[in-house]
């Protein structure tokens, strides 16, 4: 089992998201804490490279793993996400 944490600017993300959006992530988020055993999950390239993504319709939760631990960075639609 794996403790799912946000950064503050995914908290802010989190939070400026419509109500539904914000029900649909955080299952996702429920979800994260059986990591590796997730599906859905796809590993990032580029200058993302050691960061995932998992999908929730349109949005995106981009994600690092150390350890037990999942690290949400960012939270957004996915025209935005893939941004540094």
């Amino acid at each position: 089992m794996a403790t799912v944490e946000l950064t503050h600017d995914a908290w802010n993300d989190y939070r400026a998201l419509p109500r539904i959006v914000r029900e649909r992530v955080q299952k996702v988020l429920h979800r994260l804490e059986k990591w590796p055993h997730v599906s859905g999950v796809k590993a990032l390239s580029g200058n993302l490279t050691g960061s995932f993504r998992i999908r929730t319709g349109a949005y995106r939760i981009r994600f690092r793993v150390r350890g037990e631990l999942v690290l949400v960075d960012k939270i957004g639609h996915r025209k935005d996400i893939y941004e540094n």
